[in-house]
């Protein structure tokens, strides 16, 4: 819900400093002053206004949906804009916000990850708290986008609660079952390990051509996130040295090790490769957060036999989801936030799973039944709103992240792929240089 409280863990790690990014935006404040009134000078009537939504990837924000609202508003037009990628929206968003955020939409979207960095300036966007909405959304979705003084900085939209998303083609063709349950339980069911998903792949490969899994980044990320604290003390917001991170490391052996074991397709996601990837049968099965489900459609069209199975290694994880913004700056700053409220409205969050398969991250909306008869076609009719509805409810919170955490993942990440990828380094190698980037971090 939208609350005034925040974990007081929280404190520390709001005084550290920026990584690079967003410290260019600590320069730009001290010019600029840092002022949150941009808002000023909205008219109050009913004055034609132009209102700009920034997304990327694929949000469900059809022109249909959008000319909805502007029949509820007629004095509101809304433009749409897609960034190629979320790092493309990213470096438009922190750049921007460094000029004082000129040139940004009124609505940004963010992904959950940019929190830590953009929390620590709250006065660059404006305040969406509303006691109407008190009970809209999961608590720990709502905490994330809180500031300590209860400041709320963004709207949620999606949530990834993981499933596992296979080929039951290749399944079927290595002498592995292919019902969605089945294979659940060969995973492991309920209590599902780490241990068991890797050992079913190496069963699988023995009698494949294809891997088990895309890419060391995407595996990588389904297990990091599943650690409270992976990078940083909760307590003190201190980043933990990655030489002395055993839980790190051991999910880092664990990846490298399935490497040696030919279960990586050594891919990295979103790239043309992986892209191919799909068309190829380059993989058997990867991580899957249900926003996930629209990509791997787009992009495996015409490959027949993909499905999803209730089943998640580790337990519970989420990965992902995003935030609606209202910069600061923009000159219509109430209409925006309006806009932004009926954009993750519960009414829209179920269309939006059913269009995009963006999971909602309200509880009205999860229970609709819109969300929990959904099925996929594509994915073999997998009832993908009980399967995605059961994932969530194991989601027991959500793992701290400071400021630091984007930079420490990226150079774990970055290591498995010079292990896997590029095969430049072997794997102690690429841990040691790991390890001294992110020392060299602050």
């Amino acid at each position: 819900m939208l609350s005034s409280t925040r974990p007081t863990r929280r404190t520390a790690a709001r005084t550290l400093q920026a990584t690079a990014g967003v410290a260019a935006i600590a320069l730009a404040l001290t010019a600029c002053g840092g002022s949150g009134d941009a808002a000023e000078g909205e008219s109050g009537d009913d004055s034609p206004i132009t209102l700009k939504v920034a997304t990327f990837n694929n949000f469900g924000y059809t022109e249909e949906v959008l000319a909805e609202y502007t029949e509820e508003h007629p004095n509101v037009k809304v433009e749409h804009v897609t960034a190629a990628t979320s790092d493309d929206a990213r470096a438009n968003l922190t750049t921007k916000l460094a000029a004082g955020g000129e040139g940004l939409a009124d609505i940004e979207a963010i992904e959950v990850d940019w929190l830590p960095e953009l929390m620590q300036y709250p006065d660059l966007f404006t305040d969406l708290a509303d006691p109407e909405l008190d009970g809209r959304w999961v608590d720990w979705k709502v905490e994330q986008a809180t500031t300590l003084e209860g400041k709320v900085i963004g709207y949620g939209t999606d949530i990834g609660p993981e499933a596992i998303c296979y080929r039951s083609d290749l399944f079927e063709e290595a002498g592995l079952p292919t019902d969605r349950e089945e294979v659940a339980e060969l995973l492991g069911g309920e209590d599902a390990t780490w241990e068991d998903y890797f050992a079913a792949g190496r069963d699988f490969v023995k009698e494949s051509d294809a891997a088990w899994y895309d890419s060391v980044g995407g595996t990588f990320q389904g297990m990091v996130n599943q650690l409270p604290e992976a990078f940083e003390d909760a307590e003190t917001g201190e980043p933990k040295p990655l030489a002395d991170n055993t839980e790190v490391k051991d999910i880092y052996d664990e990846i490298t090790a399935s490497v040696e074991d030919g279960l990586s397709a050594g891919l990295v996601q979103w790239e043309g490769d992986w892209d191919a990837g799909f068309q190829n049968d380059a993989f058997a099965t990867m991580i899957c957060p249900a926003w996930m489900t629209g990509p791997v459609e787009e992009r495996a069209g015409g490959v027949e036999g993909w499905d999803v199975a209730n089943v998640f290694p580790g337990g519970g994880g989420n990965w992902g989801g995003s935030f609606l913004t209202v910069p600061a700056s923009g000159e219509n700053a109430e209409a925006a936030k309006e806009l932004a409220a009926w954009l993750t409205a519960p009414e829209q969050q179920s269309r939006f799973f059913e269009s995009a398969g963006t999971f909602p991250s309200q509880l009205e909306a999860q229970d609709s039944e819109a969300v929990q008869a959904a099925t996929n076609p594509f994915f073999n009719d997998a009832p993908v709103g009980e399967i995605f509805a059961t994932r969530a409810q194991t989601i027991e919170g959500a793992p701290f992240k400071g400021a630091h955490y984007f930079g420490i993942r990226d150079e774990v990440t970055n290591a498995l792929n010079r292990v896997d990828v590029t095969k430049s380094q072997d794997a102690d190698e690429a841990w040691d240089e790991a390890v001294q980037k992110a020392s060299a971090l602050g």
